[in-house]
């Protein structure tokens, strides 16, 4: 940990990628650590952060429940400003932190701030409820956009997504069988954790790669 942020992969890599953690887990849960140390391996510089109310969790100050995502966007363009990062910057983030993520990525875009965003299982809708769509605001996104999700993922399948009104600026990798933390279950698809992982890296690598280096 340094400062407010957890960091993996190299110092020199050729772009900084930051993260938010999902409502209900932290930055350092089983699921950020392996997605972060996945694409650390693929050599990107991956830098994890915890919004206010996380941090108090952890503290054991308090026990609130996730604000809103709107609500968050501010902490999440305060921590863009503390990360400074010296390399080309990509931002995202697990479910509600890819959310936040992509509510506040037009406005840094635009500024030339950041280069894209990458979500790690979008929550096109809260589970159970398909009619709540969370998706207004990513119809006209202009931000280059990498959603990774997993097919059965509970918050948007792909069958569901499918019939979105998107902005063409977005590509969705999917995970066969992946639920909404990737996972498939090997019995069923013939992949493990490790494989999407690697599959999730790898694209992310190379999308971002194609970013930063035109």
């Amino acid at each position: 940990m340094t400062g407010n942020f957890l960091f993996d992969g190299p110092e020199d890599a050729r772009a900084t990628i930051l993260l938010a953690h999902g409502a209900g887990a932290p930055m350092d849960s089983a699921s950020m650590t392996a997605s972060a140390r996945a694409l650390a391996t693929a050599g990107l510089r991956v830098a994890r952060f915890e919004f206010a109310y996380m941090a108090e969790r952890r503290s054991g100050t308090g026990r609130k429940p996730p604000p809103r995502a709107d609500r968050l966007m501010p902490e999440y363009r305060e921590a863009i400003a503390a990360l400074a990062a010296s390399t080309p910057l990509i931002i995202g983030g697990k479910s509600m932190g890819g959310r936040v993520a992509s509510m506040v990525a037009d406005e840094f875009h635009a500024a030339g701030e950041i280069a894209g965003l990458l979500c790690l299982g979008y929550p096109f809708h809260p589970p159970t409820k398909p009619d709540e769509l969370r998706t207004a605001h990513l119809v006209e996104l202009r931000t280059p956009t990498l959603i990774c999700q997993g097919t059965r993922d509970e918050f948007g399948t792909r069958e569901e997504v499918g019939g979105y009104a998107l902005s063409p600026r977005i590509e969705v990798l999917w995970l066969e069988d992946g639920d909404h933390d990737l996972k498939p279950r090997k019995s069923v698809s013939g992949f493990t954790a490790a494989d999407h992982l690697k599959t999730m890296s790898a694209r992310a690598s190379s999308w971002i790669h194609g970013l930063v280096d035109r």
